[in-house]
């Protein structure tokens, strides 16, 4: 007789609505040499509740307890990752466009002092100044053929900088800003990972 053998990998994360039951397929990957297979996706694991609020973590050991109650010989192999962060959807609101607005203006006014704020400390327009007149020999106080390409080029150096105008991308290489975020987001995950886990709270009471 066969060894029955299932092999389960945790899925990172997953984003249901609220009052969602969860089931094994939600959580992870599944395969194995049993012929109940889809059955076994099936295998209710956990029903939100208002008390999960916007995050909750299953662990793969809460997932290996349900699962030998329900199937005692059956073997389980969980691979990679130990935990799921269950993110619980909100209902979507429209978006206010006078906070955007807003908001836009705040950057836009918060980024253009924070470049008059350096080109000041660095003294930009005299280096400027400077430059006009070791290329021409002449003292010019508003070399504008150097700075009108100086601004465009700074404008267009963080188009480059930030691969993006909008929507659009130049091409796959990710934005210094998204691997700030994606790393941001790496440490978020490991945080809920242990303070929304059951089994960390269990041990701390």
């Amino acid at each position: 007789m066969k060894e029955e053998k299932v092999y389960l990998r945790l899925k990172k994360k997953i984003a249901v609505k609220k009052q969602h039951l969860i089931r094994l397929r939600d959580l992870a990957h599944i395969t194995g040499n049993i012929d109940y297979l889809e059955k076994l996706k099936e295998l209710k694991i956990y029903q939100i509740t208002e008390k999960d609020n916007n995050v909750s973590v299953i662990d793969g050991f809460q997932l290996l307890e349900k699962l030998v109650a329900q199937y005692p010989f059956l073997t389980i192999e969980l691979l990679d990752s130990n935990q799921t962060i269950i993110e619980i959807k909100k209902e979507e609101k429209k978006a206010n466009l006078l906070l955007i607005l807003v908001v836009w203006l705040l950057l836009c006014i918060g980024s253009a002092m924070a470049i008059m704020n350096f080109h000041y400390d660095v003294s930009m327009e005299e280096v400027h100044q400077g430059l006009f007149y070791l290329l021409t020999g002449e003292k010019q106080e508003k070399p504008l053929w150097i700075q009108i390409p100086y601004s465009i080029g700074l404008g267009l150096g963080m188009i480059l900088f930030f691969n993006h105008i909008f929507k659009k991308r130049f091409n796959e290489e990710p934005s210094p800003l998204e691997v700030e975020m994606f790393n941001y987001q790496q440490d978020l995950d490991q945080y809920l990972i242990y303070h929304e886990n059951a089994l960390n709270k269990r041990d701390e009471s």
